[in-house]
């Protein structure tokens, strides 16, 4: 199994994702493949005391760079020769069997919508980030910002995608799918999601999907459903409120034990709890974000990763090639194009 990474996307580039990737290369053992200008990535590599690639870690060269103010939809015309397009050619032609990068959101999506393609019969791939909940799981959102605007058909296979990437991911046998609402009624919500209510509803009817109705943001982090059906602009706001929210916890647990000195002793015996709570919250830990309808794996990491987090992108993208659930999908999408159409 060979990883591609765009070795020039995010904030901390080339370093982060060079060093990172040669981390993962020795821990894991990964096959990896760094797309960007070599010079650079040899550099960095020299910077930090390396004077060979590493055993599974190879260049191929490309000198362009999309930048984040390029207009996703003019990058794969404009820029062919950018690490990113690159990049993804290589995924479609086989060269990889997974694609990562902390580069532009919407580029990364073009790019991969284009150039790696759909599965047959998604009409939007969706990013679908997980998150921890109360009872020890993960809650997956879809769609977190790739599809700011929605069609009810589009909620609908959110739903299906949703549930079987928490099955395949998770190993949830019966994924709980629940859309986002301001209230659980199914007379709640907008047209958009009144009619997706009813396409989920046949959907689960017709056991394609598990659709327990709907449920509110607040029960989310709760762990009431597996997998909450949205659109991106909602799901991104849902998802940034949460991270919020968990800044703002962790800040105030913090002061509460720098009070006083017996504060601090008693900071010091739940110190490894601490430890592991914050870990849990941690971006870096994930690796970053699957695009869940594209035929082959691409990772958006997060903008601001570091080699941890570029380390932990590669542990995610090799388990998500193990697990391509592209026929599934396709199985599932066939049945739900008989529900679309009723």
């Amino acid at each position: 199994m060979k990883i591609i990474i765009d070795a020039m996307g995010g904030d901390h580039a080339p370093e982060a994702p060079v060093l990172g990737a040669i981390e993962a290369a020795k821990t894991y053992g990964s096959q990896i493949t760094l797309v960007g200008r070599g010079e650079e990535i040899l550099n960095v590599m020299k910077q930090n005391g390396i004077d060979t690639l590493p055993d599974g870690v190879e260049i191929a060269n490309a000198e362009d760079v999309v930048d984040m103010h390029d207009d996703p939809a003019n990058v794969i015309r404009k820029k062919p020769n950018s690490s990113m397009v690159v990049g993804l050619k290589m995924l479609a032609e086989g060269q990889g069997d997974a694609f990562i990068s902390a580069g532009s959101t919407g580029a990364l999506l073009t790019g991969a919508t284009l150039i790696v393609k759909r599965v047959k019969g998604i009409r939007r791939a969706a990013m679908g980030p997980a998150m921890p909940n109360k009872t020890g799981g993960k809650t997956v959102i879809l769609d977190c910002g790739a599809n700011a605007e929605c069609t009810p058909e589009f909620l609908l296979q959110f739903g299906l995608v949703g549930s079987l990437h928490a099955k395949a991911t998770y190993g949830v046998e019966s994924p709980k799918v629940g859309l986002l609402n301001i209230g659980t009624e199914d007379t709640k919500g907008t047209p958009l999601q009144k009619e997706a209510y009813g396409l989920l509803q046949q959907a689960s009817e017709k056991g394609l999907l598990n659709f327990v109705g709907n449920v509110e943001a607040r029960d989310v982090p709760l762990g009431a459903v597996d997998v909450v059906v949205c659109d991106g602009f909602a799901g991104n706001v849902l998802l940034k409120s949460i991270e919020g929210t968990a800044m703002f916890m962790g800040s105030l647990v913090s002061k509460m034990f720098k009070k006083n000195l017996i504060s601090k002793l008693s900071a010091a015996l739940v110190m490894k709890d601490i430890k592991g709570f914050k870990k849990l919250l941690d971006y870096r830990e994930i690796g970053g974000t699957q695009f869940l309808g594209i035929q082959k794996p691409v990772i958006k990491a997060h903008g601001s990763s570091d080699q941890i987090a570029f380390r932990n992108a590669v542990r995610q993208a090799e388990e998500a090639a193990s697990r391509n659930i592209s026929e599934q999908l396709e199985a599932g999408l066939a049945a739900l194009k008989e529900i679309s159409n009723d």
